[in-house]
């Protein structure tokens, strides 16, 4: 299957914190908990290796003042202040001596490759039987690059936690300025609840850069991208940092309006397409870009929503069929069925149902049986996925003409969906955890570009506790594993493109849903990790010549 079904998500975001050694030899995604500290371990989705013998009395306070776990050493760990600016200076001598790509053109694209028209604005193109980018100066462009490059991902919840830390500041203090609120936790401990946070990233930040810490950081992050041979700023990055123009970027979008009440979804409801305030909400997301990215050629253009919970190909017509009788997707339903039935009796005999009436069948939220009314159950999931991305294409086009819509990043996906993205979308987007993209395949007869949004690798041998979804042995397997997947999307001729989820580690416990994973190019106190950046050097120097002599 060319998709991650439900199951296999939900394995991996929701385990238990016993992990045995997977089948195929893969290493456990946290460490075992002693079951009497399980319990006091609480809004994290990895927990910490505790030594043997180590009780809840010993281990609290267990996270230092740069937000690191106390009780491990490792390769590179900030033990002082010190530590961050020496290791500044020595990463700033390391970035004047490789400073990218000599192949590159200003957007980094490949000078040194065939010269296109330049249209001024990032395109999609066949070239020679692969799919391209091409960047504004007519020049082809593979996007190489990683999401969240902000001054965020440090922020973990504190609230009812205040005695696992060993020097949160005094709030009147420099280090002050980095508390702040949440209510963001759409699972986990958190869950409805409004918390306090602290920004450990930040606060080493500053340490680190001094006053004007968020210029400094914003400089660096374009000199580090460049140099570890990435061309892009990926989803839910910096605006202020893509704004600089040095280096391509993605712009992001969200949906709103009406949730399709039937529908469920790891990460909420999907919205009713066909309710006048979801067409409305997107038009106005995109709206707020005019004056931002909209004309702005350092764009490539919009990914709209996320890892939507599109379900099987019938999911969300029988979402549509159980939801109120007011919902406006029920109500087209209605008008198509009335359309091709004409009398009520002429559906339950074709269904298998006892509806007295079409209202009877507006008001009932039963469920049906798939088989029998499987082909317009299909038909109107076709006509709900088209009018999901005709929607998203026209309000994009409608405020950025000549930006790319790039989909919706299919992280559930079925061919259905996948199919109506086709017709819309110039690019389709897809997040893939998993070891390689060589299995990648898009439906039969689809032949579109496709840009990776996520994936990632991460290791438990740099003190945090829980490696991301995809887990490695260490850092060495993990540079391996970076090769091995954008090799495989390098050589695929549909992939024009892979970001790498995410900049930073994420808090080592925890945002507020939970997640508290090794997945950063650089650990929360900005230190890069070596082998990583150097796999995605490796992978930024060779990846034109390797696109276009690969058959």
């Amino acid at each position: 299957m060319p998709y991650r079904s439900h199951l296999t998500w939900f394995a991996i975001l929701l385990v238990p914190a016993a992990w045995a050694l997977a089948a195929d030899g893969s290493p456990p995604a946290t460490h075992p908990v002693p079951p009497p500290l399980r319990a006091k371990l609480f809004g994290m989705r990895g927990f910490p290796n505790v030594p043997a013998g180590m009780d809840a009395q010993q281990l609290f306070p267990m996270i230092d003042q740069f937000g690191q776990y106390r009780h491990k050493d490792w390769p590179g760990k900030t033990r002082q202040a010190a530590d961050l600016t020496r290791r500044r200076d020595e990463e700033a001598a390391a970035l004047a001596k490789d400073s990218g790509p000599a192949d590159w053109d200003p957007y980094g694209g490949w000078q040194a490759g065939p010269q296109l028209p330049a249209t001024g604005r990032f395109r999609a193109e066949k070239y020679e039987g692969r799919w391209w980018l091409v960047d504004p100066e007519g020049r082809l462009f593979w996007s190489h690059g990683i999401d969240c490059v902000g001054t965020s991902q440090g922020v973990t919840p504190i609230t009812d936690r205040e005695h696992w830390f060993a020097a949160l500041p005094e709030r009147a203090s420099p280090l002050g300025q980095f508390y702040g609120e949440g209510n963001w936790a759409p699972h986990n401990y958190y869950e409805n609840k409004h918390y306090q946070t602290y920004n450990f990233q930040a606060a080493n930040l500053l340490a680190k850069y001094g006053s004007n810490w968020k210029d400094k950081f914003a400089v660096q992050a374009h000199r580090r991208l460049r140099s570890w041979g990435m061309n892009t700023i990926g989803n839910w990055s910096d605006p202020a940092i893509a704004a600089m123009r040095h280096t391509p970027y993605v712009a992001t979008i969200h949906s709103g309006g009406r949730h399709l009440e039937g529908s469920q979804g790891y990460w909420g409801k999907f919205a009713d397409v066909f309710a006048p305030s979801f067409a409305a909400s997107v038009r106005a997301a995109v709206a707020h870009e005019q004056d931002r990215s909209a004309n702005d050629p350092w764009c490539l253009g919009y990914f709209v929503d996320n890892e939507l919970s599109w379900g099987d190909e019938l999911s969300l017509a029988v979402a549509t069929l159980v939801s109120p009788a007011d919902q406006p997707a029920k109500r087209v339903l209605w008008d198509d069925l009335k359309a091709k039935y004409g009398s009520i009796q002429r559906l339950n005999q074709a269904w298998g149902t006892a509806h007295g009436s079409w209202d009877a069948l507006l008001e009932s939220r039963a469920a049906v049986d798939a088989k029998q009314a499987h082909d317009d159950l299909a038909a109107f999931a076709t006509k709900f996925a088209e009018q999901y991305f005709r929607t998203c294409r026209d309000a994009v086009k409608a405020a950025a003409p000549h930006a790319l819509y790039l989909g919706c990043r299919f992280a559930w996906a079925n061919d259905r969906a996948v199919r109506a993205a086709a017709g819309f979308c110039d690019v389709l987007s897809f997040n893939r955890y998993q070891r390689d993209l060589k299995g990648f395949r898009l439906p039969a007869g689809v032949d579109r570009p496709v840009i990776i949004g996520e994936f990632h690798f991460g290791a438990l041998d740099r003190g945090m506790f829980h490696t991301g979804l995809v887990p490695v042995t260490g850092q060495p397997a993990r540079a391996a594993a970076y090769k091995a997947y954008v090799g495989s999307a390098i050589g695929h001729p549909q992939i024009v493109g892979t970001h790498w989820f995410q900049f930073s580690d994420q808090a080592t416990t925890g945002r507020g849903d939970g997640e508290n994973y090794q997945i950063g190019f650089v650990d929360v106190c900005d230190t890069p990790y070596a082998e990583t950046v150097a796999a995605s050097r490796e992978m930024g120097q060779a990846m034109y010549r390797q696109r276009a002599t690969q058959r």
